[in-house]
């Protein structure tokens, strides 16, 4: 009788973060934080959290301007699809220790959620994608570290800081590598 092997299956990613290692210079994903809505089999995707545009839904699109969703943070979610708008919201609930996660939303959904205690809506540009088996690879050659979401700190930060206050809570050592100048000659 042969013995059969499966395919070890993965842990799935979804509703976790994504952090750059410091040693990643490629600009796209250097020093990103990125919110994994899906990952399976097949591939994975998610929006990277902390490349603000310094702009607001109102001023991409003027069907947002009158709306509620005029106000609506944006943001820079990946290489892929640069031009597709994606909607998410998320809360952190304290009580339960939870993060509830809402990924692509119609903007009717979203404008219904403007408002609620603790809800926070962001719009994204664009996602960071996987194929088969890529980001699996790339974690194998340690890209990438996992962290799970903090929603206290998902509030209070938007762009570098997130990813440097992340990555040191995870180890020390990643701390000072984290806090290193960009030009080591400024050190």
């Amino acid at each position: 009788m042969r013995e059969r092997r499966t395919a070890k299956k993965h842990q799935s990613l979804a509703g976790q973060l994504l952090l750059a290692h410091p040693a990643l210079r490629e600009p796209t994903f250097r020093r990103t934080v990125i919110l994994m809505s899906a990952h399976n089999d097949d591939g994975a995707m998610g929006v990277v959290l902390n490349r603000p545009l310094g702009k607001q839904l109102a001023e991409l699109n003027p069907e947002f301007a009158l709306g509620p969703l005029a106000g609506v943070p944006l943001y820079n979610g990946g290489p892929v699809s640069p031009d597709q708008l994606i909607i998410v919201s998320w809360q952190w609930l304290k009580t339960e220790g939870a993060f509830q996660l809402h990924f692509g939303l119609e903007p009717e959904k979203a404008a219904e959620l403007v408002g609620t205690p603790g809800v926070i809506i962001r719009a994204f540009l664009g996602y960071a994608g996987w194929s088969k088996g890529q980001l699996e690879s790339e974690m194998k050659h340690d890209t990438w570290f996992v962290a799970t979401v903090d929603g206290e700190l998902l509030e209070q930060y938007d762009d570098a800081a997130l990813w440097r206050s992340i990555l040191g809570s995870i180890d020390p050592e990643l701390k000072l590598q984290a806090n290193e100048p960009d030009d080591p000659t400024v050190n």
